[in-house]
């Protein structure tokens, strides 16, 4: 490459560079904008391995008509003690609570709310203090019937799920490797290539608690191995007195939160299939002549009216349900409305 070429390039990398400058400066659009966020992915379901079964034992519990406790989910808290280095969080989920009222909903046991209970506490003490009405209000600033409280009417827990994650363990295992050639000559090709593999662990210990009892009638512990591997391959060469040096690499590593997940829902499916009395794996083979399923692997909903088999419960987990862009339904309907 000449004198020239080499001042050719630089002249158009320094024309693009001020291009790109007058690009980045903001201004607000028609639609009060800035920039238009990046990307079309849709909202999609949040499965597990192991979601399949969860609502397969609450089509099996549907379908021979068996009852269940109710249960309410308490903390289960994040125990290893482990942070980011830069102070920005902790290295695994606090949501493990959330979690779990998903998984049980998927498995269709009836969940009972004890985890924030600030809202209904809250109403308790503006009925009990006659502020709060349920009745219409009317045109005027008149007084209108107030909530009344009674004897039982919040619904009580059989059991409760609580415990915590308890392992964090990084490079359990690792192997990789390291190769680099090139040239003798300090200004010959040179390269190089990497391929490295890394496992690491995270594991729950879960139990179960007879709510009048106090009695702990269900514990599991569970454990699961993650893996990331890294790969990557680098060129360096002088040519011409100009210094070229390519790489390029890939590296994935399986989500750690996911396995935190995946963990959850394993121990909610043997407790539920527990306290259900369900045999085995084997009992989903029969299928659901109910239908109208309320459960799926985006949790489960109690309806709202008697359309159970008309409602939206079949269509929560199609990722293009709703999206303007992608649901032909949707994009007629919200026609002219954006």
């Amino acid at each position: 490459m000449g004198i020239s070429s080499v001042n050719r390039a630089g002249a158009l990398l320094s024309v693009a560079a001020l291009a790109l400058s007058a690009c980045a400066t903001p201004s607000a659009g028609p639609s009060g904008l800035y920039a238009k966020p990046i990307g079309t992915a849709p909202v999609t379901a949040n499965p597990s391995p192991y979601s399949a079964a969860l609502v397969c034992i609450g089509q099996y519990a549907r379908q021979n008509k068996l009852g269940a406790p109710r249960i309410a989910v308490g903390r289960i808290s994040d125990y290893t003690g482990k942070s980011e280095a830069d102070g920005s969080g902790r290295k695994v989920t606090q949501g493990a609570s959330l979690m779990a009222m998903t998984a049980l909903a998927k498995a269709g046991m009836p969940l009972v709310e004890r985890f924030d209970t600030s809202i209904s506490e809250l109403d308790l003490k503006y009925s009990n203090n006659k502020l709060i009405s349920d009745s219409p209000r009317g045109p005027g600033p008149g007084p209108t019937e107030s909530r009344k409280i009674y004897e039982g009417q919040v619904a009580g827990v059989d059991f409760y799920l609580v415990g915590g994650i308890t392992e964090l363990n990084y490079n359990i295992y690792s192997v990789g490797a390291d190769a680099y050639a090139g040239d003798k000559d300090a200004a010959g090709l040179k390269g190089n290539f990497r391929n490295s593999v890394y496992v690491m662990n995270v594991a729950v210990d879960l139990r179960l608690v007879n709510s009048r009892s106090l009695e702990v009638v269900d514990v599991i512990s569970y454990q699961k191995q993650i893996v990331g591997r890294e790969v990557g391959v680098g060129v360096f060469d002088f040519l011409n007195g100009n210094i070229f040096d390519v790489s390029a690499g890939s590296g994935a590593q399986e989500p750690l939160q996911l396995a935190v997940r995946s963990l959850i829902e394993r121990a909610v499916v043997e407790m539920s299939a527990n306290l259900y009395g369900m045999p085995g794996p084997q009992s989903c083979l029969a299928s659901d002549p109910l239908g109208g399923s309320t459960t799926g692997m985006t949790g489960g909903f109690t309806p709202a009216y008697d359309n159970l088999r008309t409602n939206n419960g079949q269509t929560r987990e199609d990722p293009n349900r709703w999206n303007d862009k992608r649901d032909p339904d949707a994009s007629r309907a919200l026609r002219g409305r954006y």
